[in-house]
């Protein structure tokens, strides 16, 4: 039985940050968030928002697209790195919040949970939905799977940015117009890591860059290589000589905490996929140099990037690679599309994959590309760690959903916050009532109760 996606609806909310100007507040040269990271804009929630409502209203947008009924939907799940209970699951509350729309009780009869591991939890729940339908167990009825957090950094550090806030909502059944997943080739890579984490009552997490961003490559490519294994065995793919796995996906998607590092990630991968191919011996003469090594190609991560020559050298090595025409060819054909959403939005954590599906899907079709029958590739990472590698062929039907598809459109007018109205939201130092704007058709956040025997409780409202 096919499984895949439908729809997708997205909320963002419509405070943001210019970039360049908070480069600037912040000392560092626009040019480093801009150009070196790209990104343009970081989407900010207000202080009646939180990853709860976010996924409430991403939830309501494509329900309403599409003229769904709570009785249409067998199950919601939310994937966050975001939650703020450590008991109640996050899906509950949004089903609160749509109930306040379509009615008491509406929602009784949907299933789910909310599933945590850090930006592939999203990507993890697709999968467990997909099986769910594949199983029969649907019966005719969808699943909503959404991913929803607020990308938040200390005042002052390296993160801060790399912010954001969003969720997207996808809708999935047995008929999908949009996407149907391949079967038995979803791969997956999973190790016991501390590159980034977040620990209990700590509001922002704990990072080391460096170390997160080459384990996100290491782990996406580990998975990969199962990938192609899978899909060699399933007979999907069929390779020749001299040619990549790569060569079979026509458009690739990666997790983005910014979007140059979904460059950075289809660098790595195709060096790896071209390395024994002969077209490498080609590429190694255009750029004048040899590929380089660590002193210990076996060794750790952190033994690799202590080996500073081999990390000067193969950054030179990298920015020469990206240059030439092979690469370019893949980039611009195959990713670059992807990333135009996450340059005016910022870090989605879960969503960033899922919002570069969204981006890619509206702006090759804005191109006038016929997409059916193409593959789309998704490398998804979480760290802690885990990655996961799985892929769909768009259908027929994916014309009726994309055309109506803008970014621009669907966030609404937007407002550029000041450093100062930003850094009160950051702190906390403005009241849940002291909202910078009045959201219409959509939920928010009313009351966090404080009393002891309610302590926590949130209380929402639709602003219709």
């Amino acid at each position: 039985m096919a499984a895949g996606i439908d729809d997708i609806g997205i909320y963002i909310p419509r405070l943001y940050i210019d970039a360049a100007d908070f480069a600037k507040a912040r000392g560092v040269d626009p040019a480093k968030l801009v150009k070196g990271l790209g990104i343009s804009q970081m989407a900010m929630v207000d202080t009646n928002q939180d990853p709860a409502c976010l996924a409430a209203n991403a939830c309501l947008r494509v329900m309403k697209k599409n003229n769904l009924s709570p009785d249409d939907i067998g199950r919601l799940y939310v994937s966050t790195e975001s939650a703020f209970d450590e008991s109640k699951a996050m899906n509950s509350y949004v089903i609160g919040m749509l109930e306040q729309v379509y009615g008491s009780d509406s929602f009784e009869h949907c299933g789910g949970v909310e599933t945590k591991f850090a930006c592939v939890s999203g990507s993890y729940a697709l999968y467990d939905n997909a099986n769910w339908i594949r199983a029969g167990e649907a019966e005719g009825k969808n699943a909503l799977v959404v991913v929803s957090d607020i990308a938040k950094y200390d005042l002052g550090s390296s993160g801060e940015l790399t912010q954001g806030a969003g969720a997207i909502a996808m809708l999935l059944n047995d008929n999908p117009r949009l996407l149907s997943f391949d079967s038995k080739v979803t791969a997956t890579s999973i190790k016991d890591e501390y590159d980034f984490y977040r620990p209990f009552g700590k509001e922002t997490p704990i990072v080391h860059g460096q170390y997160s961003n080459l384990l996100y490559l290491i782990q996406v490519k580990t998975a990969l290589m199962a990938y192609k294994k899978k899909a060699l065995a399933q007979g999907i793919i069929k390779l020749k000589e001299g040619e990549s796995i790569l060569d079979y996906i026509d458009y690739i998607c990666m997790h983005l905490p910014y979007s140059n590092m979904g460059k950075k990630a289809l660098a790595y991968l195709v060096r790896h996929e071209w390395r024994g191919l002969p077209r490498w011996k080609k590429i190694i003469e255009k750029i004048g140099m040899e590929e380089p090594v660590p002193k210990d190609p076996r060794g750790t991560i952190e033994s690799v990037l202590g080996d500073t020559e081999f990390m000067s050298k193969d950054h030179e090595f990298t920015k020469l690679f990206t240059k030439t025409e092979e690469f370019q060819d893949v980039y611009e054909s195959k990713i670059a599309s992807s990333l135009i959403g996450s340059t005016m939005i910022g870090n989605l954590y879960t969503a960033s994959l899922y919002l570069g599906f969204r981006s890619s899907l509206e702006f090759e079709f804005q191109k006038g590309i016929d997409l059916e029958g193409k593959r789309y590739g998704f490398g998804s990472y979480g760290s802690g760690s885990s990655a996961m590698v799985f892929s769909g062929i768009i259908q027929p039907g994916y014309k009726e959903v994309i055309k109506d598809m803008n970014l621009e459109t669907e966030i609404g007018p937007r407002k550029k916050l000041s450093l100062e109205e930003y850094e009160e939201i950051h702190e906390n130092k403005r009241s849940r009532t002291d909202n910078i704007l009045d959201g219409k058709e959509e939920f928010v956040l009313v009351d966090i109760k404080t009393i002891p025997e309610q302590r926590g409780e949130r209380r929402y409202h639709f602003n219709g």
